[in-house]
């Protein structure tokens, strides 16, 4: 079931393989991208933002559009924020940010804009699988299809923001991956290798442990991280279990029949109950974990791309002193990828959609696209062929020489729209007030209940 991800590869690597992912594309219609058409898409790109920002004082506008986003919808680093300040310089258009705790900003959107009162422009998850069922697009949010800028996105991201034929959001990060990152001095100091079962992950994290070290950095506090072992496996239960996704949206299988699954489960309790992510686990936040490694106190953290490089420059004395492995939970060897991230749709009762779509343009630009990229240290790469990623050559070994599958939450139905949920049941798990089995119960019956909702075929 193995299989190398030079495939993966090539299309995680899309600034290094340009030309073959289309980047000459124009009118919604493919052509052979060379180095003369791309310069001269890109030079299009530009004189289409400097007519739509209005950079001329004439074109000014007095105007304000609200721009609603959870914590992690935007860098940590800033850059949208001065990106959207550079542009109202330019353009007079202000863009209000209303940022909302990750762990509240679902039911905060969903009250929006059931109310009819959401912002003009506004961060979701993209869902190549949920989309409609999620936000309902076709009818909250304003298509934007022909927009320019549409036919420049690696086109593999295109279904992640689409429902049918129609586009609804613009979104800019590359591929994600979630991995263990390590102080290698502190492996090296006590004779640790990365581990690649589960049993070799246990004795590491006993021995850093003995040592006075936590081993791992958990982050409960925020919602979202303690469950991403059980869904970043989603390839790797798809490896053993032929035709497992399918069998799972046409509810010829159930979460429920994957043993590996509840293994998963079973595991993060034992680790909990084992003390290896120390006392402060269920507090944590994600954003404590680059100091919590850099001072030593904890020697791993289960992050995404973009961390280690964001850890040097915050902490430039541990440049070099970070290795990775992919989470060995169930002796898994294989890196879940997902090609589904944040994105921005702009809201179908706005009375600013066109200065939306113009602000998106901007976004958009060849050279906004750079300037985000390189100002923010927790992103490597973007999911615009034209724009060259920023990959170790490390980090591309290293996805060489290991399998890889679709994460469970962007091939499977009535999984993203349950996420949260799943964090508060594991941190549940975590409180001794729900056992491992009861935990996959619960999630699949969610995943059942939101089915039903929707009324789809296949549970009726």
């Amino acid at each position: 079931m193995r299989r190398k991800t030079a495939l993966v590869l090539t299309t995680l690597l899309i600034g290094i393989a340009c030309a073959s992912a289309g980047c000459g594309a124009s009118g919604g219609e493919k052509e052979a991208a060379g180095a003369d058409s791309a310069g001269t898409k890109n030079a299009e790109a530009e004189d289409t933002a400097a007519q739509d920002t209005g950079e001329e004082d004439t074109k000014k506008k007095n105007i304000t559009l609200t721009f609603g986003s959870h914590q992690s919808g935007l860098p940590s680093s800033g850059i949208v924020q001065q990106i959207a300040e550079e542009y109202e310089e330019k353009t007079g258009v202000r863009i209000d940010f209303q940022i909302t705790p990750d762990a509240q900003w679902k039911d905060v959107l969903t009250t929006k804009i059931s109310a009819g009162e959401a912002p003009d422009i506004f961060c979701s998850d993209s869902d190549p699988v949920a989309l409609e069922d999620q936000l309902k697009p076709t009818l909250n949010c304003i298509p934007l299809t022909d927009e320019e800028w549409v036919s420049r996105i690696d086109p593999s991201v295109i279904p992640a923001v689409s429902v049918g034929e129609d586009v609804y959001a613009i979104t800019f990060p590359g591929y994600k991956i979630y991995w263990y990152y390590y102080n290698k001095e502190i492996f090296e100091n006590l004779g640790l290798t990365a581990p690649t079962n589960y049993e070799e992950f246990k004795h590491v994290c006993q021995t850093i442990k003995d040592a006075g070290i936590i081993p791992i950095y958990e982050a409960v506090q925020d919602g979202w991280h303690q469950q991403l072992p059980f869904y970043e496996l989603g390839g790797y239960y798809n490896q053993l279990h032929e035709g497992l996704y399918d069998k799972l949206n046409n509810n010829e299988m159930k979460l429920t029949d994957i043993p590996e699954a509840l293994t998963v489960l079973q595991q993060l309790k034992e680790f909990q109950q084992s003390g290896f992510y120390g006392e402060d686990f269920m507090s944590n936040s994600t954003s404590g974990d680059y100091k919590a490694i850099a001072d030593g106190t904890y020697a791993m953290t289960l992050e995404g791309f973009g961390w280690e490089q964001s850890l040097a420059e915050q902490y430039p004395e541990m440049e070099g002193k970070i290795g990775i492995f992919t989470m060995p939970w169930a002796d898994a060897q294989c890196i879940g990828t997902n090609p589904a991230s944040n994105a921005y749709f702009i809201s179908a009762t706005s009375e600013y959609a066109e200065e939306a779509k113009e602000f998106f343009r901007y976004l958009a630009t060849p050279e906004v696209l750079q300037q985000r990229l390189e100002g923010d240290p927790e992103c490597i790469a973007l999911c615009w062929p034209e724009i060259a990623p920023q990959y170790p050559q490390s980090y591309v070994d290293y996805l060489d020489s290991i399998s890889s599958g679709t994460v469970m939450q962007a091939a499977v139905k009535y999984v993203g729209a349950n996420w949260m949920d799943t964090g508060k049941d594991i941190a549940a798990m975590f409180a001794d007030a729900m056992t491992p089995e009861e935990v996959l119960q619960s999630i699949s019956d969610r995943r059942d209940e939101q089915a039903l909702l929707m009324g789809d075929e296949n549970w009726k």
